[in-house]
């Protein structure tokens, strides 16, 4: 198998605007620093190899001495292997667990994930689901289209929303990302275009990138979708597909209306251009729910409906779904044995559980949300009165945040080498952008939360500091 490369270009639109004048800091740190974030947020994937020592000192305008110190450490620490003929590759260090201390430095807390813990509603769900397993063990147990039971129950819930839907028109797979790189081996072939929202979910980035498909950003605007945009870009690239994230979008927050629901599905007809809507965040609604899914206003089955446990429930259910019509169905259970032969069993027992119970949870999953979104909004605004939260979310899980410089990738990069993880607006962009962005999940406890936030605020005000000088001298 040929072995991935970086190039020198690319690697050095991905660090951004990584050197800053940082007292304590010399530059070939401040490079490890960056390249270490680009490997731990997956940005630069493993077993990649980077450009040689002197291609990348020119590329960056520094020495090779530097690169070559920095390109040591990451050595030393695991995160890079040197293998003889192919240079450095990308590799995390053996035994890393997901969350880990850098070197000599506090555990890692994780603000870059947007997910809640479990309650203690799922603890029963999979109590129930051990005691209705017996029933399905003189099965064989694979089913690649997912238990009746539960696509009727997923069935039933969009035809609440407006959808009218059979079960036969449901496929439950491991999770949205699973589904959506199902949909992607059966639409998508090597260099084929995706259409999508810019920004977006980084894993949607990855998938399409996986798939060997190029993603074709369309710009959300401070309004939302541009859907003459949309409409000019899929004349103009003949995408396979485009993917949306019509509700409460991740990272952004805005919620899709119904007029333009109905425009993107007219746009889908028009050009026979196929709609992956990702629903995951629908049920994560504050004030009123979502309009009806996209696929309400399609009449030409040009849209695929995303759905996920994960978000409502826990992350740890990994188990989603895909709504479509029963051919597109058909053809995604004839290709699925390329990649599994069905979903867990207990997974889907759990489900449904949750499904049947979610009226007497999910409310106050909601009510907490909002008032963690509220909390964690007012301690921005104190600690942080120079960034701008761009969009009230009236439902998901997270900030969008804007800063007043261009200073994302070294902010994360401070912000990891002090035990921190946070979300890089680049790492929801394609070709460097949102280097003024950052994604804030409002997921943890209120009090967790400001905590947090009170150990960003001397490393945010240090990097805006000499940052400021640095960007200064730049413009010069």
């Amino acid at each position: 198998m040929t072995q991935r490369r970086t190039g020198s270009s690319s690697l050095t639109k991905l660090l951004g605007n990584w050197q800053q004048d940082l007292p304590r800091s010399p530059v070939y740190r401040q490079l490890a620093d960056g390249l270490r974030l680009l490997i731990l947020d997956g940005r630069l994937p493993l077993d990649c190899r980077l450009p040689g020592e002197r291609e990348l000192a020119a590329a960056l305008g520094i020495s090779r001495t530097t690169v070559a110190t920095a390109l040591a450490q990451l050595r030393d620490e695991g995160y890079l292997a040197s293998r003889q003929g192919s240079g450095s590759v990308t590799m995390l260090p053996e035994g890393r667990q997901t969350v880990s201390p850098l070197p000599g430095r506090a555990t890692t807390l994780d603000l870059s994930t947007a997910a809640l813990t479990a309650g203690p509603e799922i603890h029963q769900a999979y109590a129930q689901a051990l005691i209705a397993l017996p029933e399905h063990l003189a099965t064989t147990g694979y089913n690649q289209q997912g238990l009746p039971e539960l696509r009727e129950i997923i069935a039933q819930r969009y035809a609440a929303r407006g959808l009218p839907t059979d079960a036969d028109q449901i496929m439950i797979v491991n999770g949205a990302l699973s589904g959506f790189g199902l949909i992607l081996r059966l639409l998508t072939g090597p260099g084929d275009r995706v259409v999508i929202d810019q920004p977006t979910y980084p894993m949607a980035l990855a998938a399409i990138k996986g798939a060997s498909c190029r993603a074709v950003p369309v710009s959300l605007t401070q309004q939302g979708w541009d859907t003459e945009g949309m409409a000019a870009t899929i004349a103009q690239t003949s995408p396979r597909l485009a993917y949306l994230l019509a509700d409460f979008h991740n990272p952004v927050g805005c919620c899709m209306d119904a007029t333009t629901r109905a425009t993107i599905a007219d746009i889908a007809a028009r050009t026979r251009t196929t709609i992956v809507v990702d629903e995951t965040m629908a049920d994560l609604w504050y004030d009123a729910p979502p309009p009806p899914p996209l696929a309400a206003f399609d009449d030409a089955d040009r849209v695929i409906t995303l759905g996920s446990a994960g978000k409502s429930f826990w992350g740890g259910l990994r188990l989603g779904w895909i709504r479509a019509s029963t051919r597109t169905i058909a053809s995604l259970i004839q290709i699925r044995d390329s990649l599994d032969l069905g979903s867990p069993i207990l997974e889907q027992l759990a489900a449904i559980n949750l499904f049947n119970d979610a009226e007497n949870f999910l409310p106050q999953r909601r009510e907490i949300l909002r008032q963690r979104r509220d909390a964690c909004g007012a301690a921005i605004k104190e600690l942080f009165p120079d960034w701008k939260l761009t969009v009230v979310p009236q439902g998901g899980l997270s900030w969008w945040i804007e800063l007043p410089k261009p200073l994302a990738t070294v902010f994360a990069a401070s912000a990891e080498s002090q035990g921190i993880r946070i979300g890089a607006g680049p790492r929801f962009g394609i070709d460097g952008a949102f280097e003024r962005y950052l994604r804030m999940p409002f997921t943890l406890e209120t009090t967790e939360m400001r905590i947090a936030l009170e150990r960003l605020k001397p490393i945010w005000e240090s990097v805006a500091q000499t940052g400021s000088e640095y960007l200064r001298r730049t413009v010069v």
